[in-house]
């Protein structure tokens, strides 16, 4: 059974930290595309952050380039998103998703985490 779990996200004050991590079950997740994405209160989901299987390279939405980074644990089956300076325009459920592409988006993509909450407030 395919699955991907998301774990790390909580409250932190603005100009702080957390490492995101998002756990695969049932496939190898350095063979996908790997994407972060995120959904604000009242917001559409929004991409964060694609990483290709092909290259390894990883984009950024231009709202967290710079403060977040992306990278992979092939070992243990696990990605991450590191982010930095976090601010409160910041806070939404992050979710990742596998198997889409970057080019193509959001709607690429075919398996999907329930998702992680990250709020930043003082």
């Amino acid at each position: 059974q395919v699955q991907l779990v998301e774990s790390g996200g909580g409250l932190v004050q603005p100009g702080g930290s957390l490492r995101l991590s998002c756990a695969a079950s049932g496939f190898t997740l350095n063979h996908y595309v790997i994407g972060w994405f995120r959904q604000a209160p009242g917001k559409e989901r929004e991409g964060v952050s694609c990483s290709s299987s092909s290259d390894g390279s990883t984009d950024y939405a231009d709202a967290v380039k710079g403060r977040f980074t992306f990278s992979r644990d092939n070992a243990k089956n696990t990605v991450f998103l590191e982010m930095n300076n976090l601010k409160p325009e910041d806070t939404a459920i992050y979710y990742c998703a596998a198997g889409g592409s970057c080019r193509f988006g959001e709607g690429s993509f075919g398996s999907w985490g329930p998702g992680t909450q990250v709020t930043v407030s003082s």
